[in-house]
């Protein structure tokens, strides 16, 4: 019988020209099926936060708060705590996915992949960003039923800050679980910078109340930029300058990808 001629071209690894779209959209697919595994605490328990905060600054401040322009407080109030509640979810999704990933040994599953950084920054973050967009569903649902939730007066606006925010901290969470070795590492950034600028963001008040310089030191916080894009877009309210926050919450986008990128091509802590 005879054989086949030895052809050295069939040896030769298989390159992948341009994107792999089937590897990205199965990461993709593989990040969003690990969230909705336990929706009970990726979903419902960040919605059963921000009730609560909704229901003790309700009681605890009500109509004291003199918003005027026809909105009561809940109605200011709720678009805070949607905004606050996917920037937190989203930073969690890329975060605790590569942390864990790191921990538990399997981060080769992701490097060995023919997937390039910019596949796998792309994949995770628009996970993190579906994960954000479906919380932000549940929460305006549960918040329409407490009367917090009006017409969006400008609907555009609210979808643009909503994936502008979501994306900023998908890329600072995939950012801050390269970096941390260990859990302890993630629950730092999260204790000591995330969670204190979403609390002094604007999201329980306005900031027009607070005493100089205290306001302008608050405009400055990228979180205060986009909470306050996205009530304007839900309520029609803002205290800052919305072009501004618009601009400023594209830039740190951009800025972000491509340090993320250039970390994800490097393999730091990731391949060593």
């Amino acid at each position: 019988m005879p054989r086949t001629p030895y052809n050295p071209s069939l040896r030769r690894p298989l390159r992948i020209s341009g994107v792999n779209w089937v590897g990205l959209q199965t990461l993709y697919l593989k990040e969003v099926r690990r969230f909705m595994n336990v929706p009970t605490q990726t979903l419902l328990g960040p919605v059963v936060t921000a009730v609560l905060f909704m229901m003790v600054f309700a009681v605890a401040v009500g109509e004291r708060a003199g918003l005027g322009a026809g909105n009561s407080f809940v109605q200011f109030l709720a678009p805070g705590l949607v905004m606050m509640t996917v920037l937190q979810n989203a930073f969690a999704n890329t975060s605790s996915s590569i942390t864990s990933a790191k921990v538990q040994g399997n981060i080769v599953d992701l490097l060995m992949p023919p997937l390039g950084p910019g596949e796998l920054l792309t994949a995770m973050v628009a996970a993190a960003i579906t994960r954000g967009v479906l919380v932000a569903f549940v929460c305006i649902v549960t918040f329409w039923f407490f009367d917090a939730i009006i017409l969006p007066p400008d609907l555009i606006m609210a979808a643009v800050f909503l994936l502008l925010g979501a994306s900023v901290m998908a890329i600072a969470g995939l950012i801050a679980g390269i970096w941390a070795r260990k859990f302890d590492h993630l629950s730092a950034i999260t204790n000591f910078v995330v969670q204190p600028l979403a609390f002094l963001s604007g999201t329980f008040y306005s900031i027009d109340r607070l005493p100089a310089p205290f306001d302008t030191i608050a405009g400055l916080n990228p979180f205060f930029m986009i909470i306050d894009g996205f009530r304007y877009g839900m309520t029609g309210l803002i205290d800052g300058h919305l072009l501004t926050s618009v601009l400023v919450t594209l830039t740190i986008n951009v800025c972000l990808a491509v340090l993320c990128y250039k970390i994800l091509s490097s393999g730091f802590r990731l391949k060593s």
